[in-house]
């Protein structure tokens, strides 16, 4: 039990995100995938899930995050297999399940992501307290929104949340450690 005690207080002191303490069971979902399939959370226990929030309009934040991310896979090397990163949409009335694919896919084609309705979406945001609002009324709106990043435990808890700025070496040492 001690040994236990002590392995993860060394986790928590040593993650470079911000970490929930105690973890807690992080809120599944049931969305349309980027695959055509059902994505939920559930599927992927046994990997670590880094779940980012964003949309495929995004100007700056969004395709910035999902570079350091895959960057951060690549890092991984074949521990990279045991990581599932989930990206789900802010902006389900533009982001269908092809375009969030194709999106994806310049990225890393492992990604998957997840749409739904506006109703669905608006839930899964609230679970994880992620804020979204559009910005502007014309087609080429913005969506204001968080940035944060969860790392979600192999067991399905959320571990750590990363702010935006981090480097892709802070996403690769976490990752690391999560999966060991």
């Amino acid at each position: 039990m001690l040994l236990c005690m002590t392995a993860r207080a060394a986790e928590s002191e040593t993650l470079k995100a911000g970490i929930f303490n105690p973890a807690r069971a992080a809120p599944d979902f049931s969305v349309q995938g980027s695959d055509g399939t059902p994505l939920t959370l559930s599927h992927y226990r046994g990997k670590v899930v880094v779940l980012a929030f964003g949309y495929t309009h995004c100007p700056n934040v969004c395709p910035v995050t999902l570079a350091i991310l895959a960057q951060a896979h690549r890092n991984l090397g074949a521990l990279g297999a045991q990581m599932q990163v989930i990206y789900l949409t802010v902006d389900p009335e533009r982001d269908s399940a092809e375009r969030l694919r194709q999106y994806l896919a310049a990225f890393d084609a492992t990604f998957v992501g997840g749409t739904g309705t506006a109703v669905q979406m608006a839930a899964v945001r609230k679970a994880y307290g992620v804020t979204a609002e559009k910005v502007g009324d014309a087609k080429d709106y913005a969506v204001a929104h968080s940035s944060f990043v969860y790392l979600i435990t192999r067991e399905g808890k959320l571990r750590a949340l990363m702010p935006f700025g981090h480097a892709a070496d802070d996403y690769t040492h976490d990752i690391s450690l999560l999966l060991n």
